[in-house]
């Protein structure tokens, strides 16, 4: 048995994420290899290769796999398929927007967001916004499983894995890259930040959202809000945490003024210490809080910064 891992990279940098789904691929168990696909990429296959766990690191450097696009990547793990019984990927926009593709081109069901491995074609999979866990068994000769990295533990670096070119290279015709807008933030990265701090439709406008700011500096933290703040216009859609949004599992999660509707708790209830500010006592996000402190937020925050 032998595992495939779509390596996840932005910026010249290997993603934390990878290292979550090679713990999850290590779980499965068998002989675990790690795609690198990109232009330029020997630095992030030198740190794949140092992931433990990990046999071989696979490089498809070229021009094609440059912006990451769907298709061809898609295309080149067709084409590698062949030498696995698993192809795995972080459950992120990437890994969702490249393995359907594969398990379709396939003719195999993709496993969703699993969060555990019951064996190796057994897994357990959230349903209904988190609210059920579906034991999900498959059959198909090739599992493409998308894993919910905040549900495994990354592994470590020590590791030595070889490192070979892949030669194949697809042709694209499909689509071609346009442009990309990348957003400048000096905080941590919501998904892999230590410290969340979200604000919800109670912060009343997107000005407000600054009240955030001197606590997130204190505390070393990632800003995010709630599905509501977004589609009132608070805050853009990229700082949104919830089943439609980032799945976030930080050491302490701060919740302010979020009443904890389901798609919202689907995204941060597996966070260590989660923390809750709101003035309605009876708000449901207070029944998945560790700490719970009811109140005006306007009053609390400017409080809660001076202490820190």
């Amino acid at each position: 048995m032998s595992i495939l891992v779509l390596a996840e990279h932005h910026e010249g940098r290997l993603s934390a994420g990878t290292a979550h789904v090679v713990g999850a691929a290590r779980a499965i168990g068998g002989d675990i290899d790690i795609l690198v696909a990109g232009e330029h990429v020997a630095a992030i296959a030198e740190a794949a290769a140092k992931l433990d766990g990990v046999s071989r690191v696979r490089v498809a450097d070229d021009a094609a796999y440059a912006h990451q696009l769907a298709e061809p990547l898609a295309d080149l793990l067709v084409q590698l398929a062949g030498d696995y019984s698993h192809v795995l990927a972080a459950a992120s926009t990437d890994g969702k927007n490249v393995l359907p593709r594969v398990a379709a081109l396939k003719d195999v069901s993709q496993i969703s967001e699993i969060l555990s491995v019951e064996s190796a074609d057994t897994f357990k999979r959230p349903i209904y916004a988190g609210n059920a866990i579906a034991t999900v068994q498959s059959s198909d000769p090739l599992k493409v499983i998308t894993v919910r990295t905040t549900a495994f533990d990354p592994v470590s670096e020590g590791g030595a894995a070889t490192i070979e070119p892949v030669d194949a290279v697809v042709s694209n015709a499909l689509s071609r890259f346009i442009g990309e807008e990348l957003a400048q933030n000096e905080r941590p990265e919501l998904g892999g930040a230590r410290v969340v701090i979200s604000g919800g439709r109670g912060m009343g406008n997107g000005d407000n959202f600054k009240l955030l700011d001197g606590i997130a500096d204190k505390l070393g933290a990632a800003i995010g809000a709630s599905r509501a703040a977004v589609d009132a216009g608070f805050v853009p859609n990229d700082m949104q945490v919830g089943q439609t949004g980032k799945i976030v599992a930080p050491e302490l999660y701060i919740a302010v003024g979020i009443s904890g509707a389901i798609q919202h708790l689907a995204g941060m209830k597996d966070s260590k210490v989660i923390v809750a500010i709101n003035k309605d006592d009876e708000a449901p996000i207070f029944q998945v809080a560790d700490y719970g402190l009811v109140g005006d937020l306007f009053e609390i925050l400017p409080e809660l910064e001076q202490k820190l």
